[in-house]
């Protein structure tokens, strides 16, 4: 006969055969269970808010290194076991926005705000073309100062320089029209993390200025015009709850988008959440091996947040799924000033010109750096010389 165990959770009731094992708190039930949901995932590619919310509530370390296998199986199903790296270039500070958990928020007075010239900018990606880099990353806070015009240009004069390489835009909101007019100019990729699909999560995060429906238009937006569009979020956010979670996974689902960043919280001391806790590794690396099953394609950053909580936590993400790294090409004397939270790393194995270490740390777990675009799998491109 066959055994049952009967448990609850989350005003669910599981029944699950126990094969023979009498434990009253159903542990290996859930065990079970959740193994079943991570094969479900990596077979249909989406599981219900439900079943998320389960998995990551009761998902245990037993179970960790089997999600980690399955998705770092996916990633080099997809991609080989090639890492691609991005040069970031952190081109201001100054930001109109007064979000509650960033350092270079509007607030801020203790700031020390900068912005680079595009000589500064050209230089950057000079020196990264001569370490590798195939992709050119402008970042910066939502600075009124770098109007339409001026970021066109600098999109511009990266792509006549270098028109083997991608750039990569992440500024913040902007209308339909300014973001067709630099994807015209020729900036291929876009990343807006949406923070949260939530919209009172995303209203604890952010002032009323700003909303969750508004940053969903964007990214929509972004996908209609032909980026290869990145949202995401960050892990244990102020605030998050599962089910918050649960419906970033439906959210990012639906929008398929061709990248997705995923770091963990870190608060800066100068932010009205300075006192909460950090997000974890553990956190950060089971969503990130949770978005490559649901999207085995996606290009998937291991943050430089990852590094920072953990000394090896970027390689523990490529290990969890990742494919992409993000070294700063920012000039040394603005890299401490780009703190968007507490302790952020900018001078070791992140920095470009330690591109050689990198590739080191990359080899010992098996994987190769490699000079490429790194396009998203769908994107047809030239190979680089």
């Amino acid at each position: 006969m066959l055994n049952i165990a009967v448990y609850a959770k989350g005003g669910i009731i599981y029944l699950c055969p126990a094969f023979g094992i009498k434990r009253k708190d159903g542990k290996r039930c859930m065990m079970e269970r959740v193994i079943t949901l991570v094969d479900k995932l990596a077979g249909s590619r989406m599981l219900s808010g439900e079943e998320f919310i389960f998995l990551l509530d009761n998902i245990g370390e037993e179970e960790d290194a089997y999600l980690y296998g399955k998705a770092r199986e996916s990633a080099l199903a997809n991609y080989g076991n090639k890492i691609y790296v991005r040069g970031l270039m952190e081109f201001t500070n100054y930001c109109k926005n007064d979000c509650y958990y960033c350092g270079i928020r509007r607030s801020n007075q203790k700031a020390s705000r900068y912005r680079l010239s595009p000589e500064q900018i050209m230089e950057c990606c000079r020196i990264g073309y001569g370490l590798g880099f195939r992709t050119f990353v402008l970042q910066g806070g939502e600075d009124p100062w770098f109007t339409d015009e001026k970021i066109a240009y600098l999109v511009e004069r990266i792509k006549k320089q270098y028109p083997d390489c991608a750039v990569t835009l992440s500024v913040g909101e902007k209308g339909y029209d300014t973001y067709k007019r630099w994807f015209d100019a020729g900036a291929d990729r876009y990343l807006l993390r949406h923070e949260t699909a939530n919209p009172c999560h995303y209203a604890s995060l952010h002032p009323p200025q700003m909303s969750s429906e508004y940053r969903k238009e964007c990214l929509h937006n972004l996908k209609a015009i032909g980026y290869q569009t990145g949202c995401g979020i960050m892990a244990g956010s102020p605030y998050q709850t599962t089910a918050h979670i649960a419906q970033d996974l439906e959210f990012i689902h639906g929008l398929q988008p061709e990248m997705v960043g995923i770091g963990p919280f870190i608060p800066h001391h100068d932010t009205p959440f300075k006192d909460r806790p950090a997000g974890t590794l553990r956190q950060t690396l089971l969503l990130l091996a949770i978005v490559r099953l649901m999207l085995p394609d996606v290009l998937l950053p291991a943050t430089t947040a990852l590094g920072t909580i953990e000394p090896d936590g970027r390689e523990q993400g490529v290990m969890a799924g990742a494919n992409v790294v993000m070294p700063n090409l920012s000039p040394l004397e603005v890299r401490k000033k780009y703190m968007l939270y507490d302790n952020k790393i900018s001078t070791g194995v992140e920095a470009a010109a330690n591109i050689k270490e990198l590739k080191n740390r990359m080899a010992s777990i098996g994987y190769e750096v490699v000079t490429d675009r790194g396009d998203h799998k769908k994107i047809k491109s030239s190979p680089c010389p």
